[in-house]
């Protein structure tokens, strides 16, 4: 169970990885957030913004109804 979850479903892309970022940095290391976006740009985004800011992606899904969710690490 992730310690905060985001929802952004039916935002477009910028919007969803600028909640997370705002979400993550209010967050302490070690802390979980999970993410649930309609895009379907966001696999790649949520995959370069975790490179980018080295937080550990450590689950990206698809389910039903074209929902992604994503569970991001804080590392630092």
């Amino acid at each position: 169970m992730a310690d905060q979850v985001l929802d952004a479903k039916g935002l477009s892309c910028p919007l969803p990885i600028l909640r997370a970022k705002k979400a993550i940095k209010g967050m302490e290391t070690g802390g979980t957030l999970e993410i649930e976006a309609t895009d379907p740009g966001s696999v790649k985004d949520f995959e370069a913004f975790c490179r980018v800011t080295g937080n550990d992606l450590l689950e990206s899904s698809e389910e039903d109804g074209g929902v992604y969710k994503f569970l991001i690490k804080k590392t630092g």
